[in-house]
């Protein structure tokens, strides 16, 4: 049975996850920044616009309700997709992975013993591994949570029968 050398694991394992966790890092948190500069200046738009109203301004009137509800579904979208939570999470595994690749490969705090790489492997696979766990928490909730609003848009049709 062949086993990966160290070299193997560091750029077949390590190092290819510390490019997809920083690139999954980097568009989680330019789209939680698009979408929040988005959210803030439509929602100024909105005591601007009004300013113009008159009772002749149907038109004026029809967009600023409609900038309203674009408000409300951005920072709905903000708050359901989580991109600021999994940017930081995303950060915070890949930061952890450098950190474990430079103790490796100076050989420093517990990388000094003959054992240092099935050390090191063991202790990358729990970083990854906790990442998974997370991830795989955080979709049962979304899940979780969709079911409950299902529940609720259901209850309300029927009370509405």
């Amino acid at each position: 049975m062949k086993y990966l050398t160290e070299s193997e694991y560091l750029t077949g394992r390590v190092d290819n996850q510390i490019d997809w966790y920083n690139n999954k890092c980097a568009w989680n948190k330019k789209w939680f920044y698009r979408l929040k500069i988005g959210e803030t200046i439509l929602a100024l738009l909105v005591p601007f616009l009004t300013g113009y109203l008159s009772e002749t301004t149907i038109g004026l009137k029809i967009a600023i309700g409609l900038i309203g509800l674009l408000v409300a579904a951005i920072a709905n979208l903000i708050t359901l997709l989580k991109f600021q939570e999994i940017w930081i999470e995303y950060r915070t595994t890949a930061e952890a992975l450098v950190q474990e690749k430079f103790l490796f490969t100076a050989r420093a705090a517990i990388y000094t013993g003959a054992d240092a790489f099935p050390i090191f492997v063991e202790r990358i696979e729990s970083i990854l591994n906790k990442e998974h766990s997370n991830w795989s928490s955080f979709i049962k909730v979304k899940e979780k949570d969709k079911t409950a609003e299902e529940d609720k848009s259901d209850n309300a049709i029927e009370k509405a029968e």
